[in-house]
């Protein structure tokens, strides 16, 4: 994609990855993305706000020749991932005179990741700010928004922020600003729920900390820029700040049809008592659909055949996931079945120290379930929707 002007002097020169379908070897990108870097102008100096994916390093380079930009001062990496820094050493050699601007964390870490020469950094405090002549940066500390190293940058006069990974959704397109609020709303979720989730507190801090300035616009470092900010700081507030919905998450795996049987009888008990149940069949889910749902669920209940002892596989990294996101959940239980014994129950409540729940009653049976365990789904299901309401969960 060729540059593109935001306001006069501000334009968008980063890359857009129509075809990447994972990231980090982990997380998957129905829709692609984009690696946003931002060029402005000023009366007297240039900055460039990120970089690109260095696979997309060509793309920066080529749009800042057809700028035809001659000197770059101000390299800000407002973050130190690679897929925001990547590019930098490519920047560099072509602008050697430009400072890369970072917060005294991100320096050591950028260092260490793409060994930037020491000499070439310029660090700044919370709240610090450059000149670039007509225009000012002021740069803000957010940490662990993702990372420990974070800021962002604000351009005063121009009323933009430029948040990097903050707002931002895996998008491909061609819009340079939000036109279907509706597509852009189910990307920054599932970015939210993939990256964001698990600094939940950090990122109500930082929510509150922007709340103070006047933004007209919000440029990310992924996804189209929001020229209605309201939109997406919104999305955030209530991804962040609400309390949990009468939603159960049931994700699951039967190898043989007895734990499949648990879940769809389960899941009628549940739906008849008002309970809203999103299921995931763990051998074919897309995780980023199933981190979604965690973003509102209050409660979620694991099916599992064991599996030499323990849980299935999958089921347990599905665990180890939930418990690296860290959701907002109040509850936890599991179901599930067996042959001669196991331990998939222990396992998997040892899983998950990092969410702050109480775990309920389990329900296992031998072999295929049998009317005293339908019975006893029954009775999970209405303590699940009694402890629901116990917690106003319930509109």
């Amino acid at each position: 994609m060729k540059p593109r002007e935001i306001k006069p002097g501000v334009y968008s020169v980063g890359a857009i990855d129509w075809d990447r379908r994972l990231f980090d070897s982990l997380v998957p990108l129905p829709d692609g993305t984009s690696y946003n870097s931002y060029l402005i102008k000023g009366s007297k100096k240039t900055a460039l706000i990120d970089t690109v994916d260095p696979t997309m390093s060509d793309v920066l380079i080529n749009n800042l020749s057809e700028l035809e930009v001659k000197s770059v001062d101000y390299v800000v990496a407002n973050h130190a991932e690679q897929d925001h820094s990547g590019a930098i050493p490519r920047v560099l050699e072509k602008y050697p005179e430009a400072k890369v601007v970072c917060t005294p964390k991100c320096k050591g870490i950028l260092i260490d990741l793409l060994m930037i020469p020491e000499a070439k950094f310029v660090t700044v405090n919370d709240k610090e700010t450059i000149s670039l002549g007509d225009r000012t940066l002021e740069f803000i500390h957010a940490p662990w928004v993702h990372w420990p190293e974070t800021m962002l940058t604000y351009l005063r006069e121009d009323k933009i922020l430029f948040p990097c990974d903050f707002f931002g959704s895996h998008l491909a397109t061609t819009d340079l600003y939000v036109s279907d609020e509706g597509q852009v709303y189910e990307a920054a979720k599932r970015y939210y729920a993939e990256i964001m989730m698990p600094f939940r507190t950090s990122i109500q801090k930082n929510l509150e900390k922007v709340k103070d300035y006047t933004i007209d616009i919000i440029a990310p470092s992924h996804g189209p820029i929001h020229d209605r900010p309201e939109f997406i700081l919104e999305c955030y507030r209530s991804w962040a700040f609400d309390k949990p919905k009468n939603i159960v998450v049931l994700p699951y795996i039967s190898m043989h049809g007895s734990t499949r049987k648990m879940v769809e009888y389960f899941v009628g008990a549940l739906a008849q008592r008002n309970v809203t149940v999103k299921q995931f069949d763990l051998t074919v889910t897309d995780i980023g659909k199933l981190a979604m749902a965690l973003v509102d669920a209050a409660t979620v209940v694991i099916g599992t055949p064991t599996i030499l002892a323990g849980p299935h596989p999958n089921v347990a990294y599905a665990a180890i996931l939930a418990n690296a996101l860290r959701p907002n959940l109040k509850f936890v239980s599991i179901i599930g079945s067996y042959s001669w014994g196991g331990k998939a129950v222990e396992q998997l409540a040892g899983m998950i120290p990092n969410l702050k729940v109480e775990i309920l009653e389990s329900v296992l049976c031998k072999g295929f379930p049998k009317e005293a365990n339908f019975e006893a789904l029954d009775s999970l299901a209405a303590t699940i929707a009694e402890k629901h309401k116990e917690h106003n969960l319930v509109s």
